[in-house]
Order: structure tokens, then C-alpha cells, then sequence
């Protein structure tokens, strides 16, 4: 079976686009498919357009061969399963067979192939042909991704006119809203009236726990914030901000490690805050994913 990579671990490896060659802003005229539609095909042309492209709309691009049917086929599966995201997501194809340079630029060996693209950056996901389900729990995972890297951007598909605008609640529709503007407060006050109406709701922690880490992180200097945590390993403040940051950068289980090592030896006030801060770090990521369960039982250790 098709092995998933997470996109928040997978930044690590994630390789940059961004110096590819290719002709200016009108290239993707040329590609089948404009700028706005939710499935463009891509050629050696029109590909660096195309990259530029994921600093404000994330993209997944999916490698496909002509000569394979199952490819193309799954390339369907994976339109289906960003079609539901409604413009936050675009799917692009690039056909290996008439468009040898992105086979050599991307390194490939097999199709089909599921790359995400995110500021220039291409992440892996998927070698193989992968259910349906699974790649919509990865789109979701790399849609969280861009969030808290502040890519927030939509596609916008004549189709969204006739999609039933109760897909979201109202109150997450105007965090969301607000988040796109980049109004982080308007977000926050947003996620907290409908934790008000109701405190189950899941999404709306989690929605108020992303915004807190993109507030938290607005405008920082990573080196600063480093530098400040190395020269005072115990200060909750410099520990957690540090902690925020590799949040973001995807190094999630070091964000977790540099706060429960916290937690280890600190105690009172300081250990209650290292806890806190993790369990909102825990909340960001979401419960079900294996690092947050096994960073809840590290910190269970940690405190007893």
C-alpha cells in the first residue's frame, strides 16, 4: 500500500522550485486550463508560473504518464478529492511523456507521483496510486500546513457560485474570511464566539489554537528568538516561541521535545506553563496524529 508522507514532517526534505527556469507571468495562458480552474495541466513551459503560484494558492501537483491509464485515472481520485476544498487547493498535472525537464528537475522514477507545492517548495506526499480517502486526510494535513505558513490564498472557481455556502458554519466562515485578509484578531474573536455557543467544538479549538501560534509568530526573527532561548534555557517565554517556530517550520516532534524537556526540569508556575503551552501545541496539530500521541504520553513521564 501507498505510504503517505505527512507535509508537516516532509518540510524538511522539501526541495526548492524556485530557481527553475521558465518565461514570465503570462506563461500559464499557454497550459491547459487558466489560472483559476481547479485542475490545470502543466508543461516544461509553463511549470516555473506555476510554482510561483504556490506562494499565494497552495498546489498539489500530481506526475502522471499518458502511456499509464491508472494514472490518469487516479489523477481523477485526487480532483474529486480537492474539489470539496472549495478554491483553497489546486490540482496540477504535468504528462512525463511530452514533458521530459520536470522529469529530470523532479527527480522521478515511477507514476504516478503526488507532490505538494507550497511557496515555491515541492513536498513529498504520494509514490503510487493512493484511496481516495487517504489523499483527502493528506490535503487536509497540508492545508493546515499553509495555514499556519500564512498561505491562505483561493482559487476563484466558477463552480464555488453554485456550492451551498453552509459548508461552514457562519463563525468559521468569518474566522476563515479574516484570516485570508490577514486579520488575525478579527479570527480569534471569530473561533472564540463559536467556542462560546458551544465549548465541543473541535474545530474551533483547533482553528483558535492556529491562530494564537500565527499571532505569536508574526514578525518574528527565528535567529533572535534562537539566539535569546539558547542564552536562557529555562525562560518559559524564549523556550516557547522557539517551540511555536519549528511548529511552523514543520519540525513538530522538535517543537514538542524542546517544551517536555522543559517541563522535565522546571516545576510550580514554570512547568504548568510548559505544560499549557504544549497541550496548545497538541491542539494545533490535531489528537490524531501519531506524534501528538506519543508526545502526550512523553509528557505524562515528564510529569510523573
Amino acid at each position: 500500500m501507498t505510504q503517505p508522507v505527512v507535509p508537516g514532517s516532509a518540510t524538511r526534505g522539501a526541495v526548492d522550485l524556485t530557481s527553475l527556469s521558465g518565461p514570465g507571468p503570462d506563461a500559464a495562458s499557454s497550459a491547459s486550463g487558466s489560472p483559476d480552474t481547479l485542475h490545470v495541466k502543466a508543461t516544461d513551459a509553463t511549470f516555473s508560473e506555476i510554482v510561483n503560484r504556490s506562494v499565494r494558492v497552495p498546489a498539489i501537483l500530481v506526475v502522471v504518464s499518458s502511456r499509464l491509464p491508472e494514472s490518469v485515472v487516479y489523477l481523477g481520485d485526487v480532483i474529486e478529492a480537492a474539489r470539496s476544498f472549495q478554491g483553497r487547493v489546486q490540482v496540477v498535472s504535468i504528462d512525463i511523456d511530452t514533458n521530459p525537464g520536470m522529469l529530470r528537475a523532479l527527480q522521478v522514477q515511477s507514476v504516478p507521483v503526488t507532490i505538494g507545492l507550497l511557496q515555491g517548495q515541492a513536498i513529498p506526499m504520494f509514490a503510487g496510486v493512493a484511496p481516495r480517502d487517504q489523499v483527502r486526510g493528506v490535503l487536509e494535513q497540508f492545508l493546515d500546513l499553509a495555514i499556519q505558513q500564512g498561505v491562505t490564498g483561493r482559487i476563484e472557481l466558477a463552480e464555488r457560485a453554485a456550492v451551498d455556502e453552509e459548508d461552514l458554519p457562519p463563525l468559521h466562515q468569518e474566522a476563515f474570511d479574516a484570516i485570508e485578509r490577514g486579520d488575525l484578531a478579527g479570527a480569534a474573536t471569530a473561533y472564540e464566539a463559536a467556542l462560546a455557543a458551544d465549548p465541543k467544538d473541535l474545530d474551533a479549538q483547533a482553528g483558535l489554537a492556529t491562530v494564537g501560534l500565527m499571532q505569536r509568530t508574526q514578525g518574528v526573527d527565528l535567529a533572535s528568538a534562537r539566539a535569546a532561548a539558547a542564552q536562557h534555557p529555562d525562560d518559559i517565554s524564549a523556550q516557547a516561541l522557539v517551540a511555536d517556530l519549528d511548529l511552523l517550520g514543520g519540525h513538530i516532534e522538535d517543537a514538542f521535545g524542546r517544551l517536555i524537556e522543559l517541563v522535565k526540569r522546571t516545576s510550580g508556575a514554570q512547568r504548568t506553563a510548559a505544560r499549557d503551552h504544549l497541550l496548545q501545541l497538541f491542539t494545533v496539530v490535531g489528537n490524531q496524529d501519531e506524534r501528538v500521541k506519543r508526545g502526550r504520553t512523553a509528557l505524562m513521564s515528564a510529569l510523573f
